[in-house]
């Protein structure tokens, strides 16, 4: 029988490693339905625990320049769901969480998943996040052209690319480098990293807690 700290390590290592239940359970010496059991009934009690770790947003944005960038969470293909998780770009099924971080890299906030078939500009008309940064400067790649946040500049059509163009490119990627090293520390969580095979009506849930961690480990 896992104790409370015992089980929290073990939600912890879920989260952290994305093991088939199974072998958790062996490793913890308890039966697999005990490990979902204590994944569903303390993933929530963690984001609750952690929630005031969680700053705003808009608060933690003032005055800061906003960098955006869209990332896939793969996941099974449930038949059931059609096409709708299927993300072109990737070629493979899952979500799609916007995150946005400042220009050294901290994270200011994740956005709730959407199917993995919307691109980053309705992900980001469809999030919160369009009203939270509304009067930040905001730079996010050319996915997200045509929101009014600050882009790379497409190839004319069938000509060269202007130096110019190349050179304000380039400047954008290097600062876009930034938001990039905060989804690779978010995806330390590896069941963000690898493919999600828990209960789709769950992962929102996963989603939260992982950023309340994420957070909660800056004040180590």
């Amino acid at each position: 029988m896992l104790g409370l700290y015992q089980s929290v390590v073990l939600v912890l290592f879920l989260l952290r490693q994305n093991p088939v239940q199974q072998v958790a359970a062996e490793l913890f010496g308890v039966s697999q339905s005990t490990v979902s059991r204590r994944l569903a009934l303390l993933g929530p009690l963690l984001e609750r625990v952690l929630a005031e770790f969680v700053p705003d947003p808009a608060q933690a944005s003032s005055g800061k320049v906003v960098l955006v960038d869209g990332t896939l969470v793969t996941t099974w293909d449930w038949a059931c769901h059609g096409i709708e998780l299927f993300s072109g770009k990737h070629r493979d099924t899952g979500f799609n969480l916007q995150i946005a971080a400042t220009l050294d890299g901290d994270l200011l906030a994740v956005s709730a998943p959407v199917p993995g078939s919307w691109h980053d500009v309705r992900a980001w008309r469809e999030s919160e996040f369009e009203a939270l940064f509304t009067d930040r400067e905001t730079i996010g790649d050319l996915g997200y052209i045509g929101t009014g946040i600050l882009t790379g500049r497409r190839k004319p059509p069938g000509q060269q690319r202007p130096k110019a163009d190349k050179i304000f490119n380039h400047s954008l990627s290097v600062l876009r480098a930034a938001v990039e090293r905060a989804i690779a520390h978010l995806k330390d969580w590896k069941i963000l990293a690898t493919r999600y095979r828990g209960p789709l009506s769950t992962f929102p849930n996963i989603v939260r807690t992982i950023t309340a961690l994420a957070f909660f480990r800056t004040t180590w």
